[in-house]
C-alpha cells in the first residue's frame, strides 16, 4: 500500500519540474494533478495554500536539492558540466531551477519571492565557501559575481539552445577567481 506522502511528494516534484521549465504563471493546478498521477482533492489537503504554498515548497524542494549538489562539486567545472547537462538532457527546458519562477511570480509574491532569495543565499553561500578554500579574498563579494554570472549565462544558453553561453562564462569566471 502506497504511504500517505507520496501523493504529496509526487505532487511537489511534478509542481518543481514543471515551474522550472513554464513559470508560475504558465503551470496550472490541473496540470501539476495530472501529470503528477494525483486526484484533485489531493492538492488543498496537502497544500491548503494552494498554488503558491505548492510553488515555495517546490522552490525549496529544488533550490535545497541544487545546493547539496553544488556543495559535492569539486570544482567550478563541476558546477558548470552539471548545470550543462541537465539543459541538454532536458532539450533546454530545465534551466536554474529558481530562476524561471522568480522572473515571473517574485514580484506577485513575497512568499515566493523570500524562498528565490533564499535559494539564491544558500547557493552564495557554498559558492563563497569554496572560493575561501580557494584562497581568494572577499569570497561572499565575488561569490555574487560568480552566481550573477552563471545565472546569466543560463538565461542565454537556454534561450540559444546551446551551452556555450555557460561554458564561456565557466572559464572566464575560472580567470577571475584564479587572478583573486
Amino acid at each position: 500500500m502506497p504511504k500517505k506522502n507520496d501523493t504529496r511528494e509526487r505532487v511537489l516534484r511534478t509542481a518543481a519540474t514543471l515551474f522550472r521549465a513554464q513559470g508560475y504563471h504558465a503551470t496550472g493546478l490541473n496540470q501539476v494533478l495530472a501529470e503528477g498521477g494525483a486526484p484533485k482533492g489531493s492538492l488543498y489537503f496537502h497544500f491548503p495554500g494552494g498554488k503558491e504554498q505548492l510553488a515555495v515548497e517546490s522552490l525549496q524542494l529544488s533550490g535545497g536539492e541544487l545546493c547539496e549538489q553544488l556543495k559535492l562539486a569539486a570544482s567550478l567545472d563541476d558546477v558548470i558540466d552539471l548545470l550543462a547537462t541537465r539543459l541538454e538532457e532536458s532539450d533546454f527546458r530545465d534551466g536554474c531551477p529558481i530562476t524561471t519562477v522568480a522572473l515571473d511570480a517574485a514580484g506577485d509574491s513575497e512568499q515566493i519571492r523570500e524562498a528565490c532569495d533564499t535559494a539564491y543565499l544558500s547557493w552564495e553561500s557554498v559558492i563563497a565557501d569554496y572560493l575561501e578554500r580557494q584562497g581568494v579574498p572577499s569570497p561572499a563579494a565575488l561569490a555574487t559575481t560568480v552566481l550573477a554570472a552563471i545565472e546569466g549565462a543560463l538565461i542565454l544558453a537556454r534561450t540559444r539552445k546551446d551551452v556555450t553561453p555557460l561554458r564561456q562564462v565557466g572559464d572566464h569566471l575560472k580567470l577571475l577567481i584564479h587572478k583573486e
